[in-house]
């Protein structure tokens, strides 16, 4: 078999411009997008609620997943086996929840109260406090999220370096300028339709690719066997500790309090289609899921030794696999769905914090009471895309963690501080803005100690979402309930 090395050095043209000719098709989209985006705010950071079911559904579910899924979780099934399932099981089981009946509630309210971000969200719902929680939004956004487009940024220097043999960093600014062109010039409607592209591309290389690989094997039936040849472990779903369990399925506490995801709910065009969207995003998400999980099982048998893969780094098995099975058209065309992976994410992150400085900071407090144009504030959230990319960018160079954890921690951030605010927000009537306040802090704060403390190995997520719930509730009932909430929960049930 070929070295990983040999395969890089005979990486063709052919292989290039198959790559090239997505990105291509995706700066076309930017493109075409930006002559609507630039009409006004909420046109560039939720599509003027003009976005379609399937588009919306396969919006929310790529921009959840990112480089996480193909590189990350099929470096875990490469290295855990069958057990690497139940890291996957918890997100599809809590975006159904989202999709059903979270997204239904958060739709009605944002339009009727007119909000266009997630602290938009909790400033109308808490108006008392409206300028405390924007700040803490913008805070625990901004942290949290910058690293979170620094890991996508570090999977694109991964993949380019997997499949292109160039060097990482160079990998790096090459992910990050593709990511700001066409999120800076198109902003929402670009990145969801991006999205549907990147996540029907996404599915194709997920399916084809195991698929081909396994029928070359020799069928499921020989994978099986020489998996449980080299480690009987690695077909037992089952082996993992408790912990490890509960962990992985907390994964899905994070959904809803990742504001890229979030804000896809507020964009349908009809909550009505919100049923529909669930059924195309769960089956988007199946699929996907389980494309990784069989790609690292197989891909085990074909490289039963890590020292085979390219930099003896897990996360480079599906462009490896992609060189090893598919012709170089089709090869490039696998690396742009991994590609696509990594900005179906950092294209929608990049939105939600350059949302949360121009709409939540400068407008809503620093600007407050001021007339400004919709056009200066587009041109404003351009400027902090930039920004932020190059935060980011500094961020991934300096970036030594794999994508996989990277990304797992922004996600348990996010989630710990926004996931359960955000529920009790929509669901129940004694919640206070002061309560809200102390469970993000909370929630992020537990996060991020959590994680620095190495004696502790269950996934900061579980504490840190625990946590924020807690405290929400504890200084809720301590605090005077809202003038308005039964006003809010009329709207947010759809009683008027």
């Amino acid at each position: 078999m070929e070295t990983a090395l040999d395969l890089q050095n005979g990486v063709s043209g052919w292989a290039l411009f198959g790559f090239l000719l997505y990105l291509a098709g995706i700066i076309g989209i930017g493109v075409y997008a930006s002559r609507f985006s630039s009409q006004g705010i909420s046109n560039y950071f939720i599509g003027g609620r003009k976005i379609n079911r399937f588009v919306m559904a396969l919006s929310a579910v790529v921009s959840g997943r990112s480089a996480w899924l193909l590189l990350g979780v099929t470096g875990m099934a490469y290295s855990s086996g069958a057990s690497a399932v139940w890291a996957v099981v918890g997100y599809i089981v809590v975006e159904i929840f989202l999709f059903l009946y979270y997204a239904r509630r958060l739709r009605r309210y944002s339009e009727v109260r007119d909000c266009i971000t997630v602290p938009d969200f909790f400033a109308e719902r808490f108006t008392k406090h409206a300028v405390a929680l924007r700040l803490v939004l913008v805070l625990v956004i901004l942290i949290f999220m910058v690293g979170y487009i620094s890991a996508q940024f570090v999977a694109g220097g991964k993949t380019f370096a997997a499949g292109f043999g160039l060097e990482p960093n160079t990998g790096i600014l090459i992910t990050a300028i593709i990511v700001l062109l066409y999120t800076m010039v198109g902003g929402f409607l670009a990145v969801s339709l991006t999205d549907m592209v990147q996540a029907i591309l996404m599915i194709l290389a997920l399916v084809a690719l195991p698929t081909i690989a396994i029928w070359d094997t020799g069928g499921w039936t020989v994978v099986v066997d020489q998996l449980r040849e080299l480690d009987p472990l690695l077909v037992d779903p089952y082996a993992l500790t408790i912990g490890a369990a509960i962990g992985s399925l907390g994964i899905g506490l994070g959904s809803p309090g990742n504001p890229h995801i979030i804000s896809r709910y507020l964009s349908i065009d009809d909550e009505k289609q919100l049923k529909v969207a669930c059924l195309v995003g769960t089956f988007w998400n199946i699929m996907m899921a389980w494309g990784a999980l069989f790609a690292g099982l197989v891909g085990r048998v074909v490289f039963p030794e890590v020292a085979m893969l390219p930099g003896e780094d897990t996360e480079n098995l599906f462009p490896l696999l992609a060189q090893t099975y598919l012709p170089a058209f089709l090869f490039g065309l696998v690396i742009a769905a991994v590609f696509a992976a990594i900005m179906s994410s950092a294209d929608s992150q990049l939105l939600v914090a350059a949302s949360s400085v121009v709409r939540d900071f400068y407008e809503k407090i620093y600007a407050r009471g001021k007339s400004l144009s919709q056009k200066f504030l587009v041109r404003a959230s351009r400027v902090i895309v930039l920004v932020l990319v190059g935060l980011a960018l500094l961020a991934g160079f300096l970036a030594e963690d794999l994508v996989y954890w990277l990304v797992l921690f922004a996600w348990a951030g996010l989630g710990a501080a926004l996931g359960p605010t955000s529920i009790l927000a929509l669901y129940w009537r004694r919640t206070t803005g002061p309560g809200i306040i102390a469970g993000m802090l909370t929630g992020a704060a537990v996060t991020i100690i959590w994680r620095l403390a190495d004696s502790l190995t269950l996934y900061e997520l579980i504490p840190g979402f625990a946590a924020g719930l807690i405290a929400t509730l504890a200084v809720s009932l301590f605090t005077k309930t809202p003038d308005r909430y039964e006003e809010d929960f009329r709207i947010i049930k759809g009683e008027g």
